[in-house]
C-alpha cells in the first residue's frame, strides 16, 4: 500500500494536533448551545471519531451516506444510500466531511438538510481542494486545504483500498489512471 502513494502531504503528528485544534474551535463556537454533528459516511470516519473527541461539549451525532463516485470519477449524480435517523428540526447541525472536491456531493446535502428545518447548519471538512469546485460552497471549518491531487488515506480512499493509512498521502497517478 504504502508504495502506491507519491508523497505524504499530512503526517499522523500534523492531523492529530489539526484536528485537535479544530475541536477546541467549534466547541468554542457552539458553546451554550449543542451541536448535532452529521457525517458523511464513510471516508469521513476517522476525522469524525478524532474530532468528536476533541470538542470538549455536549453534543449529539447521526450519520448520512451518499454516493456520487465509482473509482476515481465523479459520475454527476448524487444519491442518498442511508439517512439521518432523528429530526434535526430546530437542531445546530454541523456536517462533518472528508473532503470537498467539486462540491457537488455536499451541496446536495446541504439542499436536503436545508429542508428539514434545522436553526442553523455549519460545514467542517477535514481536506478542502478548492481548486476543483465546481459549485459554491460556504466551508465554515477547514483541516488542511490541499492542491489538485487523488489523495488517500486517514478514511479517504481509491476504490475501497487505502482509508487506514495514518497519514494523508497523494496517490501514483499509474495507480488510478492505468
Amino acid at each position: 500500500m504504502h508504495d502506491d502513494v507519491e508523497r505524504v502531504l499530512f503526517t499522523p503528528e500534523q492531523i492529530q494536533q489539526r484536528v485537535r485544534e479544530l475541536g477546541e474551535e467549534i466547541a468554542r463556537d457552539y458553546s451554550g448551545r449543542e451541536p448535532h454533528l452529521v457525517t458523511i459516511l464513510k471516508g469521513s470516519v476517522p476525522f469524525f471519531a478524532d474530532l468528536i473527541r476533541a470538542m470538549d461539549c455536549p453534543l449529539s451525532l447521526d450519520v448520512m451516506a451518499v454516493a456520487s463516485y465509482a473509482g476515481h470519477q465523479s459520475s454527476g449524480a448524487v444519491r442518498l444510500t442511508k439517512d439521518l435517523d432523528d429530526s434535526i428540526d430546530g437542531r445546530h447541525v454541523l456536517v462533518v466531511e472528508d473532503i470537498i472536491d467539486t462540491g457537488l456531493t455536499l451541496s446536495y446535502v446541504l439542499h436536503n438538510l436545508h429542508q428539514r428545518g434545522p436553526a442553523s447548519v455549519k460545514v467542517a471538512t477535514f481536506l478542502d481542494k478548492p481548486s476543483r469546485r465546481g459549485t459554491h460552497i460556504d466551508v465554515d471549518y477547514v483541516g488542511f486545504t490541499i492542491p489538485d491531487a487523488f489523495v488517500v488515506g486517514y478514511g479517504l480512499d481509491y476504490n475501497q483500498r487505502y482509508r487506514n493509512l495514518p497519514y494523508v498521502g497523494a496517490l501514483k497517478r499509474h495507480v488510478y489512471a492505468g
